[in-house]
């Protein structure tokens, strides 16, 4: 085995490692980004890093770059859904209230007029 198929070897298995290591626990947005950039930056920079006969450095740079700009997105998808989440909670707030005052009002009504509301 040559040295780049070793290396590429050992960051293919470290990359796994850290993928299955991270899994304990959900991930998030950005980490899932970060990861899913991570590994078709590795696999994207093996492959043209083959061509120039280094496929171990081309599998980190192009894994650490992909991971890089991954997690920037994932950053990104992942405040959209906090920015979301807190909108849909106000919105349910507000029917709440207009509920409470819904039923407000029918008792008023029904205090004022009776049976005959």
């Amino acid at each position: 085995m040559t040295t780049e198929r070793r290396t590429f070897a050992g960051l293919a298995t470290l990359v796994l490692i850290l993928t299955l290591g991270g899994c304990s626990q959900p991930l998030g947005t950005r980490e899932k980004g970060a990861l899913v950039g991570g590994g078709l930056g590795a696999a994207s920079g093996a492959i043209i890093g083959s061509t120039v006969g280094s496929p171990g450095a081309g599998a980190a740079i192009g894994g650490a770059i992909g991971a890089l700009g991954g997690g920037l997105v994932g950053d990104q998808l992942q405040g959209q859904e906090g920015r979301t989440a807190q909108q849909q909670e106000q919105s349910e707030q507000q029917d709440r209230e207009i509920q409470r005052q819904h039923s407000e009002l029918e008792r008023l009504e029904r205090e004022k007029y009776g049976d005959e509301y």
